[in-house]
């Protein structure tokens, strides 16, 4: 009882180290090319948990608390439907984008959180890196919305029509990361325009975020003036 009360209280002060912990598993599993109902009820819960952590770091930021978790609770609800096996276009499409919301929320609410505070944490390193991996899942899962609408979308020379869910996880990190170490091509006008969206926030993010983090860190060394009151 007492280790399940200390995982509580570590979840309540760094929910951005779950959001990377859980997505990192989630990242590890997805090596293993088993489409079994126990993976996918696996993989479903993982993401669930994901959403829920989201949840939390929404209502703990300086986020719109209701629109940020009905984009969560859409995108529980439809991915639900589709675990049960409703192969529906329009359900993926709709629950593919409520999760692509739900992550950019929580990118945003943790961004605005690492720019509210005053001195360096633990928690805003690992948000930095949570931003990161949110925003890339959050960029895959509209790459997957696109996919689905305009097929074609992606150039695969070692696949031939949908891309797996990985290839366009390892496309968005390539793509927000600057490395560009992909073989998948979005070659559709809409792919095309949001791999440039991703391209442009990819850099952004990195030159305010490593700014802002030494900015902190140089803040928490300053010598406090004598007439300072806090």
């Amino acid at each position: 009882m007492q280790a399940i009360i200390d995982v509580w209280k570590v979840f309540r002060v760094l929910p951005s180290a779950w959001l990377l912990l859980l997505q990192f598993i989630i990242l590890i599993l997805s090596v293993a090319v088993n489409y079994s109902m126990p993976y996918r009820t696996l993989t479903w819960l993982l993401g669930v948990l994901v959403l829920l952590v989201i949840a939390k770091v929404i209502k703990q930021t300086p986020m719109f608390t209701i629109l940020g978790l009905s984009f969560v609770s859409g995108a529980v609800i439809f991915s639900s439907l589709m675990l049960l096996g409703i192969e529906n276009l329009w359900i993926q499409v709709i629950a593919h984008g409520f999760e692509a919301a739900a992550y950019f929320s929580a990118a945003y609410g943790l961004l605005r959180y690492m720019f509210e505070d005053r001195y360096l944490t633990r928690d805003e390193l690992f948000a930095a890196g949570a931003v990161f991996t949110l925003l890339a899942w959050g960029f895959a899962f509209l790459y997957n919305v696109c996919q689905l609408l305009a097929p074609g979308s992606f150039l695969n020379p070692n696949v031939a029509g949908l891309q797996s869910w990985l290839d366009l996880l390892f496309l968005s990190f390539s793509l927000q990361s600057a490395t560009g170490l992909s073989d998948l091509m979005p070659i559709s006008a809409p792919a095309r325009v949001l791999a440039l969206l991703q391209m442009f926030s990819g850099v952004m993010y990195l030159a305010l975020i490593v700014s802002r983090l030494i900015a902190l860190q140089y803040i928490a060394h300053l010598p406090k003036h004598p007439s300072d009151k806090d």
